[in-house]
């Protein structure tokens, strides 16, 4: 058969420079000395369009470029190409899909450029229309072989269709088996060995004892459009098909619904869970695919399951590709606590959690949240402190302006087990019912499913949400457009799809609350980079096309958030879900202890050099040798493993890179994703790098991309199985690879996907941390989202924030606390951009990690000398801080030990100062008769100085100091 021999004939000849010439070229041999030749080139391309795209036809011995080129007929199935052989007899090439953008950009824009003449008129003149010599085609050849097409990525030719539909008239649809190896790629080609070998076959493979064997059925939609296509398994035990659903990242069973438009190929990924004891044997059965009004299609299938027994079902290679049944994991989905929370407590109506309690009032909405953290943060308060005002209530405003709240409910908890507890509620507002469901999980998080409806029509003014807050509380505020900052006395806000906003913190250091409004069409949107290509889906509720909005008021010892939805009618029986949820911070008590002794390395370097920085915690990113391609850690396990050990050996720990918001294409599993829809990959506009405008159909949208590693990937959607792969993954990982946890760089996964990872994590491995990296995403881009309030719902399982990058450490001390520190919320962090402020970074406790930008190991050999990690934080925010500067520009934190203290001093101020410390001696537990201040040299940080009590102490702009207060 001739394609056999022309594919036969793909190879991976001497390297050439990609970004010039493209990555595949045909091999064309000239016999004799001419000034014009024609070969003939049966490329069977799959990208569109292929006569509009240039052609480089270049000399192989010398590589130079010949002009004198002229296409005579070039489509999808061959090229006819006439060119002047100037070296005389000898090998040519002709590089058929040459692009231009390359380069080492890692959001490249690749452009494949039109084609253009550069050939001599007159030799075109004379040689078009004429007979030429035949050059001899060779072959074809890609830059490597991942870059290669595939068998499955050469199309069937037009006439190769016809012969199949005319040998068989009367059928709308056909059905190819295909093994694990060899991906259906193309969604809208019959590939050619279908054509070849034609439908009707049966199934065949071999499998190993207790593996999860994976196949593909190829259903092509031959002369209509199918609906709701499905394949059945008969009797058999242990199969599935992925593409007809499984169970989503929450552990509910779902199903999708396959549509196949006419002419297009959809894969359906399948798998059989093969025994692990008896005798080898052989599985059979029948596969029946099916479409609506259809006649059923019957596929034998037979498996022979050899002697062999593989371990994991399998996974321990991903070429079997048996993680596909990661995808309807339940792993990690429980109701179980992890450290440092406590177990859920229900007493009456009184829902409590670690440092929290809330009262549920009998329409199933908080009238009272209390914190019991001190506003040190390091330890409990004697007192708790109310955050509410007064109870949150949700009212309808009637159609003559009377407010009408719900009453009449009568409160009913439905669950009560150790990390969650839930309860329901109806009652009524006028015509208007309402149904909550609420639930309160361990780490503060209050979700509640808000229905209301009406009997009959009915049109209201408004339906509102009011939470009052205590003033006192309500000392610092972000997100709906705000950046962290003190409470404003009156804002007003709305709906608006370009930006990423939905809800908003409140509160102060030891007592906060965050709302986020919803309705049940929610989506969790991408972020970082990619916001603008699935924003926020508007809530029908709330949003009520651009009526609704929120409104922030100071009304004395009250500080009240009034959410509206603005006029609307209620038709008869319409339910709306006016969704809400509250997260109750802090989430615990911050750990200064863990800040002074974990000190990163954000690398991937040998061990010595690591410790010979002073580091302990390496964080080892994608595009290094262990960990090659980005999110798919599992290719070289085996190296990865070693450097763990190692690092083990010196008591060291080491996190990898491993996320969700993107997939590289090194991932065996990538096309069998692709065939799921817009399940785990994003709809978009294509394009990026060139391997994915080559091997992919369009529509998708281009990641992150490391070009000495060709490492191109593409974003997943907001949710999805995907993460249920994740999941198992990191299972994986913990289990056989004993990574100490994770680094995280901003997140595209959820709440209940960050709870199963801390869960795997502790479970699998105590001790193992995760921390979060983000970039600012207070911009148009990223929809003006601030990045502690888009992912507060995680901090209650993160370890240590780096909101660092395109952060300005010019900005006032309430943004620092708010949206850098992390120290509201129970965390501590560090510094990023062009190396941060040392000075005020040590007045949060902050520095920086190696080898970025800034040096923190003056700062470590610091705490090392001054025995900083015996001392207890206590932050200029709090009222009773022993040391005071009596400004608000120049801010004091104080490190407390024993008779004892470190004083962090750091100025905001625009101009020098001299400042004069009112210290409070007594809380020191020195005698001020024998103290004194005084400051070690610290490199590029400070020079040694001394300075009496009540002595003027000068502070540049933008710095401070480092002081030890102790007696003499």
């Amino acid at each position: 058969m001739a394609w056999l021999v022309v594919f036969a004939a793909i190879s991976f000849g001497q390297s050439w420079d990609p970004d010039r010439l493209g990555n595949h070229r045909a091999v064309v041999r000239v016999t004799a000395s001419t000034d014009a030749v024609r070969v003939h080139i049966p490329w069977r391309r799959r990208d569109s369009t292929p006569e509009k795209k240039s052609l480089i036809v270049a000399d192989g011995s010398s590589g130079r470029e010949i002009l004198n080129v002229l296409p005579i007929e070039i489509n999808r199935e061959f090229g006819d190409i006439a060119f002047d052989p100037v070296s005389g007899p000898g090998t040519y090439y002709i590089y058929y899909l040459p692009y231009e953008g390359g380069g080492r950009a890692n959001y490249p824009k690749i452009v494949y450029p039109g084609r253009e003449s550069k050939a001599n008129a007159d030799w075109v003149a004379r040689v078009k229309g004429a007979k030429m010599p035949a050059a001899q085609f060779d072959g074809l050849q890609s830059i490597d072989e991942f870059n290669s097409f595939t068998l499955m990525e050469a199309i069937a030719t037009h006439e190769e269709v016809e012969v199949m539909l005319a040998r068989n008239p009367g059928r709308n649809y056909f059905v190819f088996p295909e093994d694990r190896s060899r991906a259906i790629r193309m969604a809208h080609d019959l590939p050619r060995p279908w054509a070849e070998r034609g439908p009707g076959q049966a199934f065949t493979g071999n499998a190993a004892k207790a593996e999860f064997y994976v196949f593909q059925l190829g259903v092509w939609a031959a002369r209509r459009r199918l609906e709701d296509v499905r394949v059945s398994f008969g009797a058999a035990s242990g199969f599935r098909c992925f593409n007809q659903g499984g169970v989503d990242w929450q552990s509910r069973p779902f199903t999708r619904v396959v549509n196949v438009e006419k002419g297009d190929v959809q894969p359906l990924w399948c798998g059989v869970q093969v025994p692990a004891d008896g005798p080898a044997r052989e599985i059979t059965t029948t596969l029946t695919i099916s479409a609506k009004g259809e006649p059923p299609t019957q596929v034998p299938f037979r498996l022979t399951v050899t002697s062999e027994v593989v371990p994991n079902s399998g996974d321990d290679d991903p070429a079997r590709l048996s993680r596909l049944r990661w995808l309807d994991s339940k792993l990690a989905v429980d109701d179980g606590i992890v450290a440092p929370y406590t177990a859920v407590k229900v007493e009456g109506h009184k829902v409590g959690v670690l440092g929290r309690q809330v009262t549920i009032d009998p329409q199933g909405f908080p009238e009272s949240i209390r914190s019991y953290f001190d506003i040190e943060m390091t330890h409990m308060a004697s007192a708790p402190r109310e955050i509410l005002a007064a109870p949150i209530r949700m009212m309808v405003k009637q159609e003559d302006g009377h407010e009408t709240p719900f009453t009449g409910g009568v409160l009913r908890f439905t669950k009560k087990a150790e990390g969650a507890a839930a309860w329901e509620s109806h009652s009524r507002a006028g015509s208007i019912e309402g149904a909550v469901e609420g639930r309160m999980e361990f780490d503060g998080d209050m979700e509640f499913s808000v229905v209301l409806s009406a009997r009959k029509p009915t049109k209201v003014q408004d339906v509102e949400l009011e939470i009052p807050l205590r003033s006192e509380v309500a000392r610092y505020v972000m997100g709906l457009g705000l950046k962290g900052a003190k409470a404003p006395a009156d804002f007003d806000w709305k709906w608006n799809v370009k930006n990423n906003q939905d809800g908003a913190w409140i509160g102060d250091v030891n007592a906060g609350v965050q709302f986020s409004l919803h309705d049940d069409h929610y989506s969790r949107p991408l972020n970082t980079n990619f916001y603008q290509s699935k924003p926020l889906v508007m809530p029908e509720s709330w949003a009520n096309d651009g009526k609704g909005g929120c409104h922030f008021a100071q009304h004395g010892e009250r500080y009240v958030v009034d959410c509206f939805s603005g006029p609307r009618e209620f038709r008869a029986g319409e339910a709306l879900h006016y969704d809400l949820r509250l997260l109750v911070t802090p989430f615990h008590m911050i750990d200064t202890a863990a800040q002074w002794k974990t000190r990163y390395y954000h690398a991937y370097k040998p061990l010595d050099e690591i410790a010979a920085a002073g580091a302990n915690t390496v964080n080892v990113h994608h595009a290094t040798e262990i960990n090659p391609y980005i999110n798919y850690p599992f290719l070289r396990p085996a190296a990865m493993k070693a450097y763990i050990d190692q690092a083990h050996a010196r008591g060291m720990k080491v996190k990898i890179y491993y996320t969700v918001r993107e997939l590289t294409n090194h991932a065996p599993e990538f096309f069998t994703f692709f065939s799921l829809g817009d399940e785990v990959f994003s709809h978009g506009p294509g394009g990026g790098p060139s391997w994915l405008q080559e091997h992919l159909n369009g529509d998708y949208i281009a990641g992150w991309y490391v070009p000495e590693l060709r490492d191109a990937a593409v974003v997943t959607t907001g949710i999805s199985r995907w993460h249920n792969f994740y999941v198992e993954g990191l299972n994986w990982l913990v289990k056989n690879v004993g990574i100490d946890g994770l680094y995280l760089d901003d997140v595209a996964f959820d709440r209940t996907t960050m709870k199963r990872v801390r869960k795997v994590l502790l479970r699998g491995h105590p001790g193992a941390m995760i921390d979060l990296h983000s970039a600012n995403q207070f911009n148009p881009r990223d929809g003006f989202a601030n990045s502690a309030n888009l992912y507060l719902e995680h901090l209650p399982y993160i370890d240590r924030l780096w909101f660092g990058e395109y952060f300005d450490y010019n900005s006032p001390p309430d943004y620092w606390l708010t949206e850098m520190s992390g120290i509201p919320f129970g965390l501590m962090g560090e510094m990023l951009q062009d190396g941060g402020n040392p000075w005020r970074g040590m007045v949060f406790g902050m520095t920086n990690r190696l080898p970025w930008s800034g040096d923190p190991r003056p700062i470590w050999k610091f705490w090392d000398k001054s025995g900083i990690a015996s001392t207890s934080m206590v932050g200029w925010w709090v009222p009773g801080n022993p040391v005071k500067t009596g400004r608000e520009d120049v801010l004091a934190t104080v490190y407390q030990g024993k008779r004892r203290a470190i004083v962090a001093l750091a100025s905001w101020a625009k101009e020098m100062t001299e400042v004069k410390l009112e210290v409070n001696w007594k809380a020191l537990g020195i005698d001020p008769a024998k103290a004194r201040i005084r400051a070690e040299a610290i490199e590029k940080f400070q020079t040694a100085a001394d300075f009496a009590p009540g002595e003027g102490i000068k502070v540049e702009p933008g710095r401070g100091w480092l002081l030890i207060l102790e007696e003499r």
